[in-house]
């Protein structure tokens, strides 16, 4: 006669050090957020104030104003730019590096793995190394000084493939692409109805990587739209903070109006990788 015995659920909930923890981390993580709005809110004299000014003030709109009509920096014009640059690359990315992490996952060809050990290999070249060849290559194309130049060399990434393949190769069972197959079904429809489904969660991921250091990226755009009336928000932001007295709370007040955009994808982002997680199956 065999026994059986029932373990009691453990209390998976934390104690009162693990959540005074995680909300002193919260805030010392929101506090440079917090005070650069302080100071997009206030006057020049804040700055200078012992102790620090830790109140928003009134000043905001005044400030914004100030930052949305220079003369030498159209700001407006430079978010529209990132937005389009960012979204832009982020679906490209999607799209090429799970098409390509799947190919180097699920099919079988020659020279798959030099191939992968070429697109592994690049991960370790600074992307410093390559700049002026690259400025090179966009002259010929001409190309430099438009958005082009700024959305071609991201449209596919090395992280990206790898990260996809990796994924790939765990969530998606090789037994099931073989029975799709069996089926009639082709190369681009498993793709579309047995991958992608599957890879939700690490699109997910790899979007909010990708919009987020393609909105941030600063040296590339600079090289090659820095002389042109329509940058990017990062190099309007550098034009903001340029010359021989800045004025920190017009800096500030763009740098905030910048950052709004990457809060509000991370936390609809979040969300979207929870719920992608709780589903991850295949379908």
């Amino acid at each position: 006669m065999s026994v059986v015995t029932s373990r009691a659920p453990q209390d998976t909930r934390g104690t009162w050090k693990t959540y005074l923890s995680l909300s002193v981390a919260l805030l010392l993580s929101a506090f440079p957020l917090y005070w650069m709005f302080v100071i997009a809110t206030s006057t020049d004299a804040a700055l200078g104030k012992y102790p620090p000014v830790l109140i928003p003030s009134d000043q905001f709109m005044v400030n914004l104003r100030e930052v949305f009509t220079l003369q030498n920096v159209y700001f407006a014009a430079s978010l529209i730019n990132s937005v389009i640059v960012a979204t832009v690359v982020t679906a490209s990315t999607l799209f090429f590096c799970s098409l390509a992490g799947f190919a180097f996952a699920k099919l079988r060809f020659k020279g798959r793995n030099p191939l992968m050990f070429v697109v592994i290999l690049t991960l370790t070249v600074p992307n410093q190394l390559g700049v002026v060849a690259l400025y090179i290559l966009m002259g010929k194309l001409q190309w430099n000084g438009t958005l082009i130049a700024v959305i071609a060399p991201g449209l596919v990434s090395a992280f990206g493939v790898f990260y996809m393949r990796q994924f790939i190769d765990h969530a998606v069972p090789g037994e099931l692409v073989e029975a799709s197959r069996i089926d009639g079904a082709s190369t681009m429809r498993v793709y579309w109805s047995i991958v992608l489904p599957a890879i939700r969660p690490a699109l997910a991921v790899l979007g909010l990587l990708t919009f987020v250091a393609t909105w941030n990226e600063f040296q590339w755009p600079l090289i090659t739209l820095g002389g042109t009336e329509y940058p990017t928000s990062m190099v309007a932001l550098s034009d903001l903070a340029s010359g021989n007295f800045v004025i920190y709370r017009r800096v500030l007040a763009g740098a905030f109006v910048a950052t709004v955009p990457l809060l509000l994808l991370l936390v609809l982002g979040g969300r979207q990788i929870v719920r992608g997680i709780m589903e991850g199956a295949v379908k």
